[in-house]
This record gives C-alpha cells, structure tokens and sequence, in this order.
C-alpha cells in the first residue's frame, strides 16, 4: 500500500510470491491464504495499468483457489472457507474491472460448465459486477 504504484518495480517477484501461496493450505485458519489474497487485492488496486499482461496467471491461480477451497474437505471451518471464496471473489472484480471486462468474457464458458454451487455463486458475483 505504502508502494502505490512503484510496486510495479517488484511485480514479476511479487507474482512468484503470490502464486506460492495461493496454491498451498496452510491450515485450518488459512492466515497466509487469506492475507495473501489481501496483498493480491492491493496490488491490483495500485498496479491497475499492468494486470491486463497478467491476467491469464492470475485468472488460472484464482480459479484454481475457488475450487480447491470448495473441494478439500480438511479441518478448515467454514467461516475461513466463506472469506477464502470472497476475497477470491473480491479479486476477480478487481480484476475484470482492470481488464476492461476480459474476465467476464472468459469466465462464460467455465460459468456455464461448473456444478458447484459455491463456485458457480462467486462467479454469478464477478459476472453481475
């Protein structure tokens, strides 16, 4: 936050660090997990003008968190799992808002196709955004 947009100087490690996190649990609480999405949210909000050429990773790795958080049945209660989706949720938002509705676009096709209800919920929310 305090970087503004001078955070795009450490984007491409910044992205690295992100990803690492998103794609493992960390426990029943999901601290790293949930404060990872914050710093996710953060970046987009002050990087805004270099999401677009980041959109495809940042697309698949939030994806693929909306899922294994619906799927993994571990010790996580399901408060953590709700903020898990929403802050997800919330990232994809920001997202499309960047891209100039890109995300929206892409996700017709996985909106279409998914069965889970708790998935298909977050991505009703990006595409009505």
């Amino acid at each position: 936050s305090r970087l503004g947009i001078l955070i795009v100087r450490h984007l491409k490690r910044l992205e690295r660090v992100i990803l690492g996190y998103l794609e493992v649990s960390d426990g029943p609480e999901e601290e790293a997990r949930l404060g990872i999405l914050e710093t996710l949210q953060c970046t987009i909000e002050h990087a805004w003008p270099r999401m677009p050429c980041r959109l495809p990773v940042l697309l698949k790795a939030l994806l693929r968190l909306l899922w294994d958080v619906h799927t993994e049945r571990g010790p996580t209660p399901e408060p953590v799992r709700a903020a898990l989706l929403h802050r997800a949720t919330q990232c994809l938002v920001l997202l499309d808002r960047c891209c100039q509705g890109r995300v929206k676009v892409l996700l017709e096709g996985v909106h279409g196709s998914c069965e889970e209800n708790r998935v298909r919920e977050c991505l009703r929310k990006v595409q009505e955004s």
